[in-house]
């Protein structure tokens, strides 16, 4: 592997570089404020899980003395110590962006944070009056002891570090104390004011009152603080007799696991820095002193606020699909033909419904459903409980293992089962990714099974969010495959080869790498050749080997990867002919969809899998061929505009660094989700007009490859 070091970016860094991309659109000064502010909640999110899971994970390997090197040569302590110095530098970015770009510019727009020195009398006090009523009687000071342990803090909770001087008698040393500023209090706090929108931070609110809670004291000084946990969790599934027990009592260990961050506010002195340091068992690459709010995944609620729609991004409402009549069953619309959804340009509702009519009608008998991923008050999950009382055999595959939905799938489980569900508990060793969606109908010619697969979750909320892929179908091989699939992951059926899907961690690698020799042994032959792929990460060694040999075959290879792209491209002699490209717009890129050229007869798939080891070996996982020629063609096109997105779009160079598309000759821009958008929107009009459905793609769907 030492050889090929050279052909591989480390993993964790690729995601940083993807999370900087996120905050290159909150610094994009073409996007409406509330929007950029929007795009800076989401980096601190997405870095608040990263050093979670990832961060968390490699201090578990480095603290175990693992040698192990990753596939670009870095042992996990060089990996923690690089990690650690590229997110020093995304969160001075952030905050940059935070307090010398965006709140100037909110603030002139109507917008403001105020310190308490900047309130007028009226809203002084008004903040008096809810700090005496609603605050004051919720939070609770907590001493600490310097030679007891340190109070076990909940994971990303707001504190306040308080330091008071020493006690009469005692050896000169600083007393300390912590303020748990409880989740069931609001951050933001809305203060009265003639026009606009302006609020005070509650820990502001709180520090100023600290005489309230350490009465007879005086206060050296006060910051807020905040705790990351590592959630990098597992449980061990060989010792454990009972899966859900054992999943309760992983959310059990990851509320006491070791702290891996702190982030605090600059204003922090020396000596009490180093004593958090110290109690908290932390390297100076943990500690986060930062010049602004702590947490900037707050400012979700700031960026959705109403009443400023000039500061927001035009709504892209969903469209009602041009294959399906308002008032068509979905039984019928999915007998007349296939139907593809590419949400959230098409609503998912007529999933939502699929579901929902199957829980009522009469002629169905069975539904089998995999949920990963559900929302908090779901109409799918209220479909199948419905569903079962009215004495359908209903089937549930939850995924307990969902990281971070844990909780919501033990509830969901737990409901289903009362209302006389069959609920299976995952798998033993394995996670079940797959999106899949079985319901038996008896009609007049027999029964018929209905399928939904896709590359997102059963969640109607993230459907407006997440750009996905919906095939609904009634195609009899895909039945059939879909029955044997379902068997055998909820049964002891042996696994046995499929008609026409494939799934992991049995078939799917070797079917993929078998459609990559396919493009290779067409190019020797000395036949067009080709392959594109829509994937969220590609990190798996030996799925990029089998790319880089086609690249060395002269195999055309483009890649439109969301996030993590281990493969170092444009290589001399080894990834010449591999590009690879990312886009980063309002809706977040998760569906999977690959096409290889196939002698011009092109196979194009969707996917639930992304090309990372986890997912081919040890993940349950789809691979799904779209053959319907108007479905197919979409897909196709899809890609095509993808990868010619010049707007978004950004191409990963062989140094690792990702630019923008240069500009060529009078070539228009394009912007992939805009596009898709407006093709939804265009094909919806034209239903309503009783027009064919029309999508036409932004470049020919499937020209050949450059020789």
């Amino acid at each position: 592997m030492g050889k090929k070091t050279h052909l591989y970016f480390n993993r964790e860094l690729s995601w940083l570089r993807f999370n900087q991309r996120v905050l290159d659109e909150a610094r994009n000064p073409e996007r409406p404020l509330l929007s950029r502010l929007k795009f800076l909640a989401i980096t601190g999110s997405n870095l608040d899980e990263f050093c979670m899971v990832r961060v968390g994970g490699l201090q578990q390997l480095a603290a175990q003395g693992a040698t192990e090197k990753d596939p670009a040569g870095l042992s996990a302590g060089e990996q923690l110590d690089a990690i650690g110095t590229a997110m020093h530098a995304m969160v001075a970015a952030q905050y940059d962006c935070l307090l010398k770009e965006l709140e100037p510019k909110l603030a002139a727009a109507g917008l403001q944070r105020l310190g308490l020195a900047q309130l007028s009398p009226e809203q002084a006090a008004y903040v008096e009056r809810l700090f005496e009523h609603e605050i004051f009687p919720v939070i609770t000071p907590m001493a600490i002891d310097p030679e007891e342990v340190f109070p076990l803090l909940p994971g990303l909770s707001l504190n306040l570090f308080v330091r008071l001087p020493p006690a009469p008698g005692t050896d000169g040393l600083p007393r300390y104390a912590v303020v748990v500023l409880p989740k069931a209090l609001p951050r933001f706090l809305t203060l009265p004011a003639a026009q606009g929108y302006q609020y005070v931070l509650l820990e502001d609110v709180v520090s100023a009152h600290l005489a309230r809670l350490f009465p007879g004291q005086t206060i050296t000084a006060s910051v807020p603080f905040r705790l990351t946990r590592n959630a990098d969790l597992s449980i061990r599934e060989d010792l454990a007799g009972d899966l859900l027990a054992g999943m309760k009592e992983v959310l059990t260990e990851r509320r006491q696991s070791a702290c891996i961050r702190l982030e605090v506010s600059q204003a922090i002195d020396a000596e009490s820095l180093a004593f958090l340091k110290m109690a908290l068992g932390l390297h100076d690459r943990d500690l986060f002193p930062v010049p602004g709010p702590v947490d900037l995944a707050m400012y979700f609620r700031i960026a959705a606020l109403p009443g400023f729609p000039d500061q927001q991004e035009a709504d892209w409402p969903p469209q009602p699909s041009p294959d399906i009549a308002p008032q068509e069953p979905m039984f019928d619309a999915i007998a007349r033909k296939d139907l593809l959804l590419v949400q959230p340009y098409d609503s998912f509702e007529p999933v939502v419904r699929l579901l929902t009519e199957a829980a009522d009608d009469p002629h169905v008998l069975a539904i089998k459903q995999i949920l990963y991923r559900t929302s908090e008050n779901s109409p799918i999950v209220a479909a199948l409980a419905r569903a079962a009382e009215k004495d359908k055999h209903v089937t549930a595959v939850v995924e307990l293992k969902a990281r971070f939905d844990e909780a919501r799938n033990i509830g969901w489980a737990a409901a289903l089962e009362r209302a006389g569900v069959q609920v299976i508990y995952g798998l033993r060793g394995l996670k079940v990714h797959a999106k899949a969606c079985l319901i038996v109908r008896r009609e007049a010619t027999g029964i018929r099974r209905y399928l939904h697969l896709g590359t997102g979750n059963y969640n109607e909320k993230t459907a407006r969010l997440y750009s996905d892929v919906s095939l609904l179908t009634c195609n009899e091989d895909l039945g059939a495959d879909v029955s044997q699939f379902f068997n055998t992951i909820t049964g002891y059926a042996q696994p046995s080869r499929y008609r026409k899907i494939e799934s992991a961690p049995l078939t799917l690698r070797e079917r993929l790498l078998e459609l990559i020799q396919n493009e290779i042994e067409r190019k020797k032959q000395g036949q067009p050749a080709r392959i594109m792929l829509k994937l969220n990460s590609l990190v798996d060694t030996v799925m990029m080997d089998a790319l880089v040999e086609a690249s060395q075959a002269g195999v055309t290879v483009q890649l439109n990867i969301r996030g993590i792209c281990c493969l170092r491209p444009g290589v001399a002699g080894l990834s010449e002919n591999i590009t690879v490209t990312g886009m980063v717009d309002r809706f977040l890129e998760h569906a999977r969809i690959l096409y290889f050229h196939n002698g011009g007869e092109p196979q194009v798939f969707i996917s639930s899998a992304d090309w990372m080891s986890r997912n081919l070996d040890r993940r349950v996982e789809l691979l799904v061929p779209v053959e319907d020629a108007a479905a197919r063609a979409r897909l196709i096109g899809m890609l095509e505009t993808c990868l010619a997105d010049n707007v978004q779009g950004r191409r990963l160079t062989a140094a690792g660094v990702y630019e923008r598309p240069a500009a060529v000759g009078k070539r228009k821009n394009i912007r992939a989700q805009e596009v898709f958008y407006r093709q939804a929107r265009d094909a919806a009009a034209q239903a309503r007009r009783g027009q064919d459905r029309v999508f036409e793609p932004q470049r020919p769907a499937a020209p050949p490859p450059p020789p």
